[in-house]
């Protein structure tokens, strides 16, 4: 970590307040979808119109060649569903392609070990079937008022306006820029002349044109959503995944289909936590709540007590998550942004390209960056989470909704890969268990425990905190600066229910984070 960073640097961010809201990681993308409120559409109508338009003004993070999952809460219903549009492994994937070095654990989000020229990590080997499109015309068909057109209609402006690029898109691009360089419609597209394209001195940020974009998302609005799976579009990208390598075939398209199931639920001090099931990372925050206890209950801001209950419940869960989860042929199974609207609905979605650029493959014929789903498995054999074909993998998504007498209370979720269980289990934890406001808990520092090496906490954290942490663990005193986000980058919406009034509040840290209201 480097050590150039001033501590007496304070960083703030406004709340949201409004009847209905939508939060997420690009404030563009957000009013998008409060827009979508604005005109009458419900929070799962404002999801799916969001969720289509960030992949075009943050495409390193989501886009149509990535996946996910939601959680929905209906509040006609008094209850949450999950819609699961999580990664499949091909069918006709040869295991051999990924044949361990027999190095040191890889560096990227997780610390399997490396696999030859990292196809796990990069290029067309590394792309698992994507979801998303599936996953929000499911959502849309099941809980959305709106047609598949209009929640098409503003990607397909975004994408023919093209990306704008300021300072942040720079340094996002600049940071794939290497990999980027390997493929050559994504560097085509994202390092012009060789390099990331930059704002000059007279401060106007050039647009990107995100290649085929807005071509395919203009068939896919006409067309349909199944046309991605099963026609034209669907042509394109095979033929350009085979000509790559990609093992994934017609027939992996035409069978994927997304899925409505029930969440994991469970009572805390008075509210009931709704979460994402099976092999997401819902059932380990569960388990780390149910390792709490008590502990962490209270009045006021998370003492040393609290933050070292918590500390050792992440650090006993995530062992027992990377020891034992995986796909065994159950029933199974990254920007993040929650919508609530004025009659209570909730949703809270988080989907993802996995890595920074995903694969980094542009596809040439459609524009669309691809994800590298595969490295979500553990490329070693003989392990719970190991990689095979047709095989779900273990994913760290973590939508979450919470309600409370019956009511929708708040939705919360986070990108960050390992990162994402801890913040979201200790900005629960400081409203659900501390009775704190959204805007305070969002600007309380926070500590990281994710399953490898010593706890990382927040050097803002006060000293007697940090003492008591380090009693009982190593630890690493980090910044929480712009970039690498150190603890996720997480979102939330509450919702009042005596007045109805919403309050939305984005990671302080993240420049291009925040939320609309109506």
């Amino acid at each position: 970590m480097s050590e150039n960073f001033s501590r007496r640097q304070q960083v703030t961010k406004k709340a949201v307040h409004g009847r209905g809201a939508v939060v997420a990681q690009n404030t563009l993308a957000a009013e998008v979808g409060a827009r979508t409120l604005a005109q009458g559409g419900n929070a799962i109508d404002a999801a799916v119109t969001t969720a289509m338009a960030i992949g075009c003004v943050e495409p390193w993070m989501s886009g149509i060649g990535g996946i996910g999952y939601m959680v929905v809460w209906v509040a006609k219903e008094r209850r949450a569903y999950v819609v699961d549009y999580g990664p499949i492994a091909a069918r006709g994937l040869d295991l051999k392609t990924y044949a361990l070095t027999g190095g040191q654990a890889a560096g990227d989000l997780f610390g399997w070990p490396p696999v030859v020229e990292d196809r796990n990590i990069k290029g067309y080997h590394s792309v698992a079937v994507p979801g998303q499109v599936d996953g929000m015309a499911t959502a849309l068909q099941r809980f959305g008022t709106w047609s598949w057109p209009q929640v098409m209609a503003p990607a397909i402006d975004l994408a023919e306006r093209g990306m704008l690029c300021d300072w942040y898109a720079t340094l996002m691009i600049a940071s794939g820029a290497a990999q980027l360089a390997e493929f050559e419609t994504s560097r085509a597209t994202y390092l012009p002349n060789g390099f990331p394209p930059v704002v000059g001195w007279d401060g106007a940020p050039p647009r990107i044109r995100l290649g085929q974009l807005a071509r395919t998302l203009k068939r896919l609005s006409d067309a349909g959503p199944r046309d991605y799976y099963e026609g034209e579009i669907a042509r394109r990208i095979i033929a350009d995944l085979n000509a790559g390598g990609s093992p994934i075939g017609r027939d992996d398209l035409a069978g994927y289909h997304a899925r409505v199931v029930d969440p994991v639920s469970f009572e805390r001090n008075g509210a009931v936590i709704h979460t994402v099931p099976y092999l997401t990372a819902g059932p380990t925050m569960k388990r780390a709540f149910g390792l709490i206890g008590e502990r962490t209950v209270g009045n006021g801001p998370p003492d040393a007590d609290a933050f070292v209950a918590v500390a050792e419940a992440l650090h006993v869960a995530y062992e027992e998550r990377l020891r034992t989860m995986g796909d065994a042929h159950t029933p199974s199974c990254t920007t993040h942004f929650n919508a609530v609207d004025a009659e209570g609905n909730m949703v809270a979605l988080t989907q993802t390209l996995l890595s920074l650029f995903g694969s980094r493959v542009m596809l040439p014929q459609t524009g669309i960056l691809m994800n590298n789903g595969i490295m979500w498995f553990d490329p070693e054999p003989g392990r719970p989470n190991s990689l095979a074909p047709g095989k779900r993998p273990l994913c760290n998504i973590c939508a979450t909704v919470v309600s409370r007498g019956g009511e929708g209370w708040f939705a919360i979720g986070a990108s960050g890969g390992r990162r994402i269980v801890p913040a979201i289990t200790q900005l629960t934890m400081m409203q659900v268990d501390r009775g704190l406001d959204l805007e305070t808990a969002f600007h309380l520092p926070r500590i990281d425990v994710s399953g490898t090496g010593p706890i990382r906490v927040s050097w803002d954290l006060p000293a007697d905190i940090r003492r008591a942490i380090a009693a009982r663990h190593p630890i690493e005193e980090v910044p929480n600066v712009v970039y690498p986000l150190n603890f996720a980058n997480p979102s939330c919406i509450r919702r009042d229910p005596a007045t109805g009034t919403v309050t939305g509040m984005n990671e302080i840290m993240s420049p291009w984070a925040g939320g609309a209201a109506v």
